[in-house]
């Protein structure tokens, strides 16, 4: 199926958006994509959330998944031939033990950047400056985590792999950039209160550990700022997992009534149970820099949305209403929560992260709404129930 969209300059103010090319009906997919690059985030990796190093697509079975993180290891899954993972297909990195789902993704990432940043026999060498970068960032950047520094060492790997360091300059000049104080921003948001001191231990380790002369720019404080700040705003949030992949194919089982009843009432039971034991951390995460996703503009009425069905790395976007031939196709950068906040609540949230204040429909018919967060409604409707609450107890 070829690409329904294009990429078009809108304006300097808004840059890029994408647009489709043909009709697309809701449901469809209007694209399938790769990542340039992508990695799998660090806490995630160290926490055991086991995922091919370089597709992301989870290792454990779908069991194994459920028993991890129950914290339970007596757990048994029904349907276990629902579960899509091929431990058969896996494969090691001879030199460091990195795991890979199969052959072509072992191929794939040594071919594009795994030869400079296969640690061989230092793989549990602390002193080891790629190490050192790694143990950095983990103590910079705490979960919920949004970004991994090994994205940033995945594109200088790869540049320095190639046999035509240009085209992946190019590649990586595509994604939105920002000014200085732009900048200055986004690297605040991802170190905190101490990013400046941070980002200079971060800039000398990441060229300890990886500086390449055609590249010498990207070393640079300036430069080193601006790739930060690239990942910071282009990078898509990835999530694989194989429970969640066994989830969806039981819900498509023909099954009796009462079976399936018994089945959903495991699933909802199973999900609770997690939820207490491992709260919101389910996947197999990481991100990656998409070309045509990253064009997309937000609105908090989107009529497009990303996913990851195969469980790896291939970003599907598909359409969640009819879309017209020459339309722009827009997604939420906000979750379902954020976006049914008010219009003060979504745009703070969108400032302070992408830097942008929305002017979508939904923004544009609530602009004249009060300029009061979500939060301190909130908070305004809580004392009126308290008080009515009161009220109905001296009625009594």
């Amino acid at each position: 199926a070829g690409v329904a969209a294009e990429a078009r300059f809108i304006s300097s103010a808004k840059g890029k958006g994408l647009f489709a090319t043909k009709n697309i009906r809701k449901g469809e997919t209007v694209f399938v994509e790769r990542p340039v690059v992508s990695s799998q985030f660090l806490w995630n990796a160290l926490y055991n959330y086991r995922a091919c190093d370089h597709c992301l697509r989870a290792l454990e079975t779908a069991e194994e998944n459920a028993q991890r993180l129950l914290g339970k290891s007596s757990l048994v899954l029904p349907h276990p031939e629902q579960c899509s993972i091929r431990k058969d297909l896996h494969q090691q990195c001879p030199r460091c033990q990195v795991t890979y789902c199969s052959a072509e993704c072992k191929q794939a990432a040594l071919e594009q950047y795994h030869q400079v940043l296969c640690l061989g026999p230092s793989r549990d060498d602390p002193t080891h400056p790629l190490n050192k970068l790694q143990e950095a960032w983990r103590n910079m950047h705490y979960p919920p985590e949004t970004s991994s520094i090994m994205l940033m060492a995945r594109m200088v790997a790869s540049v320095k792999q190639a046999k035509d360091k240009e085209w992946w300059i190019k590649a990586f000049s595509q994604f939105c950039s920002k000014t200085a104080n732009e900048e200055e921003e986004i690297v605040h948001k991802l170190l905190g209160d101490k990013f400046k001191g941070q980002l200079e231990l971060l800039r000398l380790l990441f060229t300890e550990a990886l500086y390449d002369e055609h590249l010498s720019r990207w070393f640079t404080p300036e430069g080193f700022r601006s790739l930060f700040a690239l990942v910071g705003t282009n990078g898509q949030g990835i999530g694989t997992s194989s429970l969640s992949q066994w989830v969806h194919a039981c819900d498509a089982l023909d099954l009796p009534m009462l079976q399936r009843e018994e089945l959903d009432a495991f699933i909802d039971q199973l999900y609770k149970d997690i939820e207490k034991e491992s709260g919101e951390f389910l996947n197999c995460e990481g991100s990656g820099l998409y070309v045509l996703q990253s064009c997309c503009n937000h609105s908090c009425i989107p009529n497009a949305e990303t996913s990851f069905p195969e469980n790896n790395f291939l970003l599907h976007l598909t359409a969640l209403e009819d879309i017209e031939a020459g339309e722009e196709i827009c997604i939420s950068y906000l979750d379902c929560c954020q976006r049914e906040r008010s219009r003060h609540s979504r745009n703070k949230i969108l400032r302070e992260n992408y830097l942008f204040t929305c002017s979508c429909p939904k923004c544009l018919a609530q602009a004249d709404d009060a300029d009061v967060t979500s939060d301190e409604e909130e908070e305004g409707e809580g004392e009126t129930d308290d008080a009515e609450l009161e009220d109905e107890m001296t009625d009594v």
